[in-house]
């Protein structure tokens, strides 16, 4: 899940030319015009010309002492190992070929689908084509995957993708402003907050910011961990096994790194979440299901605050009947507004 690919291709070194034919046969002696026949000059108070005449090799010597060591080369040696071929945005290939693989049995769509997650930059992350997901999951050993659900799974890679960062964004709308405007905002649930913000008809809503004054979230980069599991997904293995009646769940079968950009009025910092990604029981219709589950990681107190006072304010507000209060207090006020209308009549009559 979660593969994003860069739009740029690293350039190729170019191989350097002689800057004059070199001879041919046993005689390799530079041409009688170029300085390296000659001993240095001296230094001199006078600036050498600029201009190097025509036909003589441009060759110039360095200006440093005779007895300083010679350097073999001018530029270090160029990175060919993996990991220099990988961007580090995301840990894929800088650029993946979006060609037709050999022995591909049909041809898959070549066009790619633009997220609505942000990067640093502003522009837009975009998802992999059909095509390119093939020629990666064949660059990565699975060979016997059915190229007509190809793009099927590229659908459902990419809901899943923006499901994980609307979860970001419910986060980020609670506590990019910091703990206790995150506590003001969830002290009612889970409920009564999407109301607060705006997005109660559409909590999975990606792309709606409504505080002007503070920039909203970016996906800097992301990382896959698929075989680390993180330590709730660890705990709830460990209490599978105590408890198999109460907590059996097949562990998940995928791991996300995301690192966020959160801005506020102090400025902007690097806010990493972590994704568990787990499979349900299919639909009836035999439709996929899967759970994301997204939250903070713990990388100090403030963010462990946080997962304490999102899930800690909405528990106790179920827990204590808050539900109950704001039906019976909203039942109030509409018996209170018929009884006003009611004796606002009898006077007219």
């Amino acid at each position: 899940m979660g593969w994003f690919w860069a739009d740029t291709t690293p350039t190729a070194p170019v191989a350097r030319v002689a800057p004059h034919p070199m001879p041919r046969g046993g005689n390799a002696e530079p041409p009688p015009t170029c300085p390296m026949h000659n001993k240095m000059a001296p230094p001199s108070d006078k600036a050498a010309p600029p201009s190097t005449p025509q036909g003589a090799c441009p060759y110039v010597p360095p200006e440093k002492p005779s007895n300083a060591p010679a350097s073999t080369s001018t530029e270090p040696p160029q990175k060919t190992g993996l990991l220099s071929r990988l961007n580090p945005l995301n840990n894929m290939f800088f650029s993946l070929e979006n060609e037709r693989a050999e022995n591909q049995t049909q041809d898959l769509p070549l066009s790619r689908e633009q997220s609505t997650i942000p990067k640093a930059d502003g522009s837009l992350w975009e998802y992999p084509s059909p095509q390119q997901m093939y020629n990666a999951m064949l660059r990565k050993g699975y060979t016997d995957t059915p190229i007509d659900a190809v793009e099927s799974m590229v659908s459902v890679h990419n809901f899943l993708n923006e499901g994980a960062w609307a979860e970001i964004m419910g986060w980020e709308r609670r506590f990019s402003r910091g703990i206790v405007e995150g506590y003001r905002i969830c002290k009612r649930g889970e409920e009564n907050a999407n109301k607060m913000l705006g997005t109660a008809e559409d909590p999975f809503d990606t792309t709606t910011w409504d505080d002007k004054s503070v920039q909203p979230p970016k996906l800097l980069r992301f990382t896959g961990r698929p075989t680390e599991l993180t330590p709730k997904a660890q705990m709830l293995q460990w209490a599978a096994w105590g408890w198999p009646g109460k907590f059996a769940s097949p562990p998940p079968f995928d791991r996300h790194d995301w690192f966020v950009e959160r801005c506020n009025e102090k400025g902007c910092e690097e806010v990493r979440y972590v994704i568990d990604y787990y499979e349900g029981e299919p639909e009836p219709t035999g439709e996929p299901v899967f759970f994301l589950d997204i939250r903070p990681a713990i990388d100090g107190p403030r963010s462990a605050a946080e997962r304490l006072v999102r899930w800690g304010t909405d528990t106790w507000w179920t827990a204590t009947g808050g539900v109950v209060r704001e039906v019976r207090k909203a039942e109030a006020a509409r018996k209170k507004q018929e009884e006003e209308l009611a004796a606002k009549s009898r006077s007219y009559n």
